[in-house]
């Protein structure tokens, strides 16, 4: 009788574990979607903040053709990315055409006085801290689901129940580098 009772409050605990395991499985996952969803936001924000910006310069630098076009395609290509892989690609690409941009528009002086564009830039600068924000706080969320998930015990109900790792948000290689602006 004793030991009948031992293996019901054994299996108890064991349903009782396996429960809060997977809520908190559940938690950290609606957690790594909260964080990816405001890196979504922010880039967003840039995506439309960058037509205002491209037309204040293109009425200084309507010579620059090149750069618009590349910042039209790279807009397009993130406002269409739907996975962080294709995210961060795109991301790094607009971060490229935009930092040539701004180096075209430090050749003029008047443009730099504009009210529009030191508006503009000051919006922009802050999205680009928001959005450095919200990646770190995407990869802290998933660091910690991926901790949690691949523990044992709790790889048992992870894999039990399809919970799989989660992909970080990372730059591309080469997007550590200062893009080459010629004149």
């Amino acid at each position: 009788m004793v030991a009948l009772i031992v293996i019901l409050i054994i299996v108890l605990i064991s349903i009782f574990w396996a429960i809060g395991t997977y809520n908190k499985m559940v938690s950290l996952e609606q957690k790594v979607q909260e964080s990816y969803s405001q890196i979504q936001n922010q880039l967003q924000r840039r995506a439309d903040l960058i037509p205002n910006l491209v037309e204040t310069v293109k009425g200084y630098a309507s010579h620059e053709k090149e750069i618009f076009e590349a910042i039209a395609d790279a807009r397009s290509k993130l406002i269409g990315a739907r996975t962080p892989e294709e995210q961060a690609t795109a991301d790094a690409q607009l971060n490229t055409a935009l930092s040539r941009l701004i180096a075209i528009a430090e050749n003029y002086p008047t443009l730099k006085a504009d009210a529009n564009f030191r508006q503009l830039m000051d919006e922009l600068a802050g999205t680009e801290n928001r959005i450095a924000v919200a990646r770190k706080d995407y990869n802290e969320a998933v660091r910690e689901y991926n901790a949690f998930i691949k523990r044992f015990p709790n790889v048992l109900i992870a894999n039990a129940f399809g919970f799989r790792e989660k992909q970080y948000f990372e730059a591309k290689p080469g997007a550590e580098e200062t893009p080459s602006v010629k004149f």
